[in-house]
Order: structure tokens, then C-alpha cells, then sequence
């Protein structure tokens, strides 16, 4: 295949490197579909209202309620739940026949070098266990990494004894690595910038898909378990890969949030994320619809909640008064619509593929979108389950 030149542009000398990084979380990831959809929302009223996208975020709530269903097929007799636990434990609960099917269809023979924006994939390999970042910035360099769109898709939604391992496995978060990218890319324009001016000149949203927040354990209890108690709790939940994933989750939010502190004090980082989520909320499979409506209603009252960072000396959040996460998306929106203007009278235009040039489906991810005329450096989504992962993310 003839890989496509990118016409996409940097932003002038002292501009923004705007990132939007979404969280990876199953079926969860529903919550941060009302984010998307607010956002894109904004970016239209603000720019144009007759230039819409051929796939707007609305439809990512459309397509979870349509497909997981399938994707996780919950068995409905006793027996049937029965067998479905045991399974869980000797092979994965899903079967990927389904889910493998879908994305191939929407994505067909469509590589890394075919997307629209500077993409990242943050995942990780298997054999031997190591981290492994696709990035369309680096096939020059790494040619190998011009995998098809399909492969990165379903390795990243291979979620450990949920749906089987497809070359590689998932990461959740991709903020840090975003910001690593933007860094890169600014220092290409500005050599001598130091870390300060660096990230002042970063823009970061940044969506989660909730923390579970109803999980405790009592140390003098847990000093006696043993390997047995770690891999399956009190609930028959794991103990060691919740607190592996919480703990590193918080590491990286924390992370990230120290690193743009200026930023932070400038108004161009939010992370918009629930950790109250409890029982079957905290769920990233169980596909019923009263449980995918009611994430969608924690969706929608995530918006309304105010700002918040993470206190790590208290380990839990701290709601900043000053604005709701709705009110933060208008006035980042705004901030969007400000960058974008100069670059489009330097002539710096989207890259756009005309209609014969791709599958129909694939406009999912390459078609034209009104959140990726604002983001001039995204990550691809990294969560589980579907093209979804793909969407959104396309730049200068």
C-alpha cells in the first residue's frame, strides 16, 4: 500500500499543542461519551452549525447500546451465570468472534499511516511483557510499527479474562504519554524551551471512565492472605488487580496533574472523572440495558459536579468550587475556537479523504470531524471494545 503524505501542521511558534486523551474502561467508557458529546456540541455552536461531521460523538452512545449488548452477552438462567463465572476462570468470559468482526468491517484494510491526526496507541506487548506505543509521528523512523488499524484496535480492547489477548493487551490511561508527544513536537519548533514554557504551552482534557470506590480491606486481615485470598477476595473480586489498577491509576493522575500545574493554573488542564462509582456501576462488562442507561446518567451528572483535582496527601479528590466540569468544557471550547483561528488564515486546513479513497464505514475514523478541527495533537483511545477507540482524534 502507498502510505499518504500528512498535510497536518504544528501550531505557529508559541501556540497550543492541544491534546484530548480518553480513558480506556470497557463499557464505562459510556460516561465519557456525554463529555464528548458536550464538547463537540460547543465546538459546533462556536464555529459552524452547517458544517457537520459525517460521525458526530452522539453516535458513541448510540453504538455501545447497540453492540455491547452482543459484545458482552450476559447469560440469563442460573445455570447459565454459573457456567459463565466458571468459564472466567480457565479462559476469557467473551467470546471475540463478534467484536472482531464489527471492527474489521469499520476500520477494513486501513493502517496507522491512514488516520487524519498524529495518533498515539499506547499498549502493551505480551511476549516478552513490555510496553509498545504505535505513533503515526514515528513510522518514518519505525516502519514496522504501520500496523492495521484493525489489529491495534482489538490488541488494545484485549482486556485480561474478558476478550483474548490479539498480539497485545490494553493500557488505560494515555495522558502522560500525550504529554510526552506534545513535548517532542514542541521542542522540534522551539529547541531551547525549558520545561516551564514547555508545558504552558500544552492544553490537556483529559476523560476518565470512573473509579470504583466501594472496595476497602482491613490490613490485619489482609497480612494473613495468602496467594489464593489476593487472586480471589471476599467478594470474588481480585484484590490485586484492583488495587493495581486504582493505585496506578491515582500515580498517573497525580502524575500528570503535577506536571501541568502551571497549566492547571492557567486553565488549560481538566480532567473530568467520577470516583464515586460503586456495585454494579463499577462494572466494566455487564451488559444489560438498564445498566449501559444508567451509565449513561452518570454520564450526564458528571457534568453537572464541579471541577476537581486530586489531593494525594488526603488520597481522595477535592471539588474546586469555581466552575462545573460543563462550565470548564465551554470555556475550554472557547479557548479551541481562539487557536484554531490563526491557523486557518496560515492556510493550515484538515486533511481530508474523499469518499472513493476508503471503505464506507471507515468515515468512523477518517472522515472529518468537528473535535479534530480543534486538537492538534490527540491520543487514540485506549479502552476496551470496539472502533470506538478510534474515533475523535484528528489534528493540523
Amino acid at each position: 500500500m502507498e502510505k499518504t503524505k500528512s498535510s497536518l501542521h504544528s501550531p505557529t511558534n508559541g501556540g497550543l499543542t492541544t491534546i484530548l486523551s480518553i480513558d480506556g474502561g470497557g463499557i464505562r467508557g459510556i460516561i465519557e461519551g456525554g463529555s464528548l458529546e458536550f464538547l463537540e456540541y460547543e465546538l459546533q455552536r462556536l464555529y459552524d452549525e452547517n458544517n457537520r461531521p459525517l460521525f458526530a460523538a452522539k453516535d458513541i452512545l448510540s453504538f455501545y447500546l447497540k453492540h455491547c449488548l452482543k459484545i458482552f452477552h450476559q447469560p440469563r438462567s442460573l445455570i447459565g451465570k454459573i457456567k459463565h463465572c466458571l468459564k472466567g476462570l480457565v479462559r476469557p468470559k467473551y467470546n471475540e468472534k463478534y467484536f472482531q468482526k464489527l471492527v474489521k468491517e469499520k476500520l477494513g484494510d486501513k493502517h496507522l499511516h491512514d488516520t487524519l491526526t498524529n495518533v498515539v496507541i499506547p499498549t502493551v506487548d505480551i511476549k516478552p511483557p513490555r510496553p509498545v506505543i504505535f505513533s503515526s509521528d514515528e513510522l518514518k523512523r519505525h516502519p514496522s510499527l504501520d500496523a492495521l488499524l484493525s489489529d491495534v484496535c482489538i490488541g488494545t480492547s484485549a482486556a485480561p479474562s474478558h476478550l483474548p489477548a490479539h498480539q497485545f493487551i490494553a493500557a488505560n490511561n494515555p495522558a502522560s504519554i500525550a504529554i510526552k508527544e506534545a513535548e517532542k513536537e514542541i521542542l522540534k519548533r522551539n529547541p531551547g524551551c525549558g520545561n516551564e514554557e514547555l508545558h504552558k504551552r500544552i492544553l490537556l482534557i483529559s476523560l476518565g471512565t470512573g473509579i470504583a470506590n466501594d472496595e476497602e480491606y482491613d490490613a490485619k486481615e489482609v497480612a494473613r492472605w495468602g496467594a489464593f485470598q489476593w487472586l480471589i477476595g471476599p467478594h470474588w473480586s481480585s484484590p490485586v488487580v484492583h488495587m493495581c489498577i486504582k493505585v496506578t491509576g491515582g500515580i498517573l493522575d497525580y502524575h500528570t496533574q503535577c506536571v501541568l500545574e502551571d497549566v492547571q493554573s492557567h486553565g488549560h488542564y481538566l480532567r473530568i472523572q467520577d470516583d464515586t462509582l460503586s456495585g454494579r456501576l463499577a462494572s466494566v462488562d455487564i451488559a444489560t440495558k438498564k445498566y449501559l442507561n444508567d451509565l449513561v446518567k452518570v454520564g450526564e451528572a458528571l457534568l453537572k459536579k464541579p471541577v476537581s483535582r486530586l489531593d494525594f496527601d488526603a488520597s481522595e479528590t477535592e471539588p474546586l468550587p469555581l466552575e462545573t466540569n460543563a462550565e470548564a468544557l465551554v470555556r475550554m471550547a472557547k479557548i479551541l475556537s481562539e487557536e484554531r483561528a490563526p491557523r486557518i488564515q496560515e492556510g493550515h486546513h484538515p486533511r481530508r479523504i474523499q469518499e472513493g479513497h476508503h471503505h464506507k464505514n471507515n468515515r468512523l475514523l477518517l472522515s472529518h470531524n468537528p473535535l479534530g478541527r480543534f486538537f492538534n495533537k490527540d491520543l487514540l483511545r485506549t479502552s476496551n471494545h470496539g472502533p470506538l477507540n478510534c474515533i475523535h482524534y484528528m489534528c493540523w
